[in-house]
């Protein structure tokens, strides 16, 4: 995770926030709107252990969220060894190395700004990124709570 705040940023600072409205595209983030829900939820929890409340009409801090997801191939480079030679034609076979798909995967990347709501100023941000468990929604959740 990385992160990165406005000098003189001081959570303590604030006592109210809200998130902005997340503006979402694409199929393919149907399946984590759930998992924004939760996201949303955990910062919420985070926030509030740290004294602060939530409130949707003027909050001192406001919260945007970024998601993107992307699928990954994940490869292995052919090995003389365990490979087969290519057929080239007339008895002629011929080998070199290439990369052959063994699978796919999901990446995900999440970035988390604050901004001060009177100021309209990012004061701070963070982003995290790796692999999403498709298959999984606890092993999602346990990493959102580690983050």
């Amino acid at each position: 995770m990385d992160t990165e705040s406005d000098a003189g940023f001081k959570l303590g600072n604030y006592t109210s926030f809200d998130f902005y409205e997340v503006e979402a595209s694409g199929e393919a983030l149907e399946p984590y709107a759930t998992q924004l829900d939760f996201l949303k939820q955990e910062i919420s929890q985070q926030l509030q252990q740290r004294g602060l409340t939530r409130n949707t009409t003027n909050p001192d801090l406001k919260i945007n969220l970024g998601i993107v997801v992307s699928e990954e191939v994940q490869t292995r480079e052919t090995n003389i060894l365990t490979d087969p030679p290519y057929y080239m034609g007339q008895r002629r076979y011929t080998w070199k190395s290439r990369d052959v798909e063994v699978g796919r995967y999901q990446k995900g990347t999440l970035s988390l700004h604050l901004v001060d709501h009177a100021a309209n100023e990012l004061v701070w941000e963070g982003a995290a990124g790796g692999v999403v468990p498709s298959d999984n929604t606890s092993k999602l959740q346990k990493r959102i709570r580690q983050g």
